[in-house]
């Protein structure tokens, strides 16, 4: 199984606008009536569910999940559509109202855009004290998505091979980190870090889904839309973009870097023969998986914080997935309604995939139990200026969420192209400062 995993996290901060979403939108009403919690009894009719694990629903997990929906509602027939290019073919199908009843926003709709689209699920004031995640898809008040689950961010990392090295602790400095990447280097003879840039996903949104980790500030994000200089010394990106420069710069990741692989990077992380990989918190089980099939111990599978702690503690951001919408041209509003709230709440979908459940009542899943039990601050991204930053971002030209931008950071590391660190940070803050004066106009 690969990233698509956590497709909205990787799309988190993606870039909220699309062209030509506008062909069925016309005739929908932004001022619908919140969807009002239905009545079991009154659940009825067939609805289609748009989703972009087409491994559950190959494997059959999706029709288990529907089975034990239908004991709640049963005169809902539920039916899935597996999407292999989910963002590219939804994208389009949202030029009709052909577009399931129940489907994953994709990152390409203007946030703003959400009410010629979907369904208000309910007031925000109302919904956040339920509901993580609720400002990604605030709009007016109303909420128009509820998120299929959140992830932490972090390190996943081999503790054993860690062990070996002779660290037995989280590193609370990027200089530390580093230090002990060279213990690993050392003393095991294992690639310390792996930065998996020939699938280049793994260089963006993970590193960018941290901002707000180093400062421990759920606001980080947001202040984006604010400041000319991003990557000003002691910023969340200058701390996090020069980590990642320096342990590429240090030789402390793979030779070579344009051979990686994401698949089996998680086969060699479980066998020791590299020692961490920065990920959000929903990587946890695919690596425990990989060392189950490579017949190694799935407990030697650890997740570390980003070292860097703001007043004695670690921070990590957490970040929404994909969030679940109706539809608001679907004919069965109140039973992709009603399949929305069971998936969220009833499921259990969340916690065996091991990441952090949108319902706030419920607790962070047992892959986050060294999060638990070492203190560490989670801190809930907010979204306010989401929209505002991507503007930023696409005027730029950088793209925070896309690859490109960190494989010429790589890059430079490595020696493959001209230029120095600091000499990248101060062109990237002049076209983020140049950018801010014309993407709103």
């Amino acid at each position: 199984m690969g990233k698509k995993t956590l497709s909205g996290a990787l799309l988190a901060m993606a870039v909220l606008t699309v062209t030509g979403c506008s062909g069925a939108a016309g005739s929908a009403d932004p001022d619908e009536t919140a969807l009002a919690p239905l009545n079991p009894k009154n659940a009825s009719g067939g609805i289609t569910v748009l989703t972009n694990r087409t491994d559950l629903v190959q494997n059959g997990t999706m029709k288990r999940y529907a089975a034990e929906f239908n004991k709640i509602y049963p005169k809902v027939k539920v039916k899935f559509e597996a999407i292999t290019d989910y963002e590219g073919e939804v994208k389009i199908r949202m030029n009709t109202s052909d577009y399931g009843d129940v489907l994953l926003i994709p990152s390409a709709i203007a946030k703003g855009d959400y009410p010629k689209f979907f369904a208000p699920l309910g007031a925000t004031g109302d919904m956040r004290r339920d509901y993580r995640f609720t400002d990604k898809t605030d709009v007016g008040g109303k909420v128009y998505g509820i998120a299929t689950f959140g992830t932490a961010n972090g390190f996943v990392y081999n503790k054993a091979l860690w062990k070996k090295a002779g660290v037995t602790s989280w590193p609370k400095t990027t200089g530390q980190f580093l230090d002990d990447l060279e213990a690993v280097k050392k003393n095991t003879g294992a690639t310390p870090y792996y930065t998996n840039f020939k699938d280049g996903w793994p260089l963006s949104s993970p590193w960018t889904n941290s901002i707000g980790s180093v400062s421990c500030d759920s606001k980080a994000s947001d202040e984006l839309a604010d400041t000319d200089r991003p990557w000003a010394r002691g910023s969340d990106l200058y701390t996090l973009d020069t980590l990642l420069h320096d342990i590429v710069h240090d030789k402390l990741a793979e030779k070579d870097p344009t051979t990686t692989n994401w698949e089996s990077s998680k086969t060699l992380l479980a066998k020791g023969s590299i020692g961490s990989m920065m990920l959000g918190s929903w990587a946890i089980n695919q690596m425990r998986d990989a060392a189950e099939k490579a017949h190694e111990n799935p407990d030697d599978i650890g997740f570390m914080p980003v070292p860097a702690q703001h007043n004695g503690k670690f921070c990590s951001t957490l970040v929404s997935d994909y969030q679940q919408a109706v539809n608001i041209h679907s004919d069965n509003k109140a039973a992709a309604r009603a399949w929305i709230d069971w998936f969220t709440e009833k499921s259990g979908y969340s916690a065996k995939e091991g990441a952090v459940s949108a319902v706030t009542a419920q607790p962070l899943p047992s892959t986050l139990r060294e999060y638990v039990d070492n203190d560490v601050t989670m801190v809930e991204r907010s979204e306010a200026k989401t929209a505002d930053v991507n503007a930023i971002d696409n005027a730029a030209e950088i793209g925070l969420n896309k690859q490109d931008y960190r494989q010429k950071l790589v890059d430079i590391a490595r020696g493959t192209q001209g230029g120095s660190l600091q000499g990248y940070f101060d062109d990237l803050n002049e076209r983020w400062s140049d950018a801010m004066k014309t993407a709103g106009s």
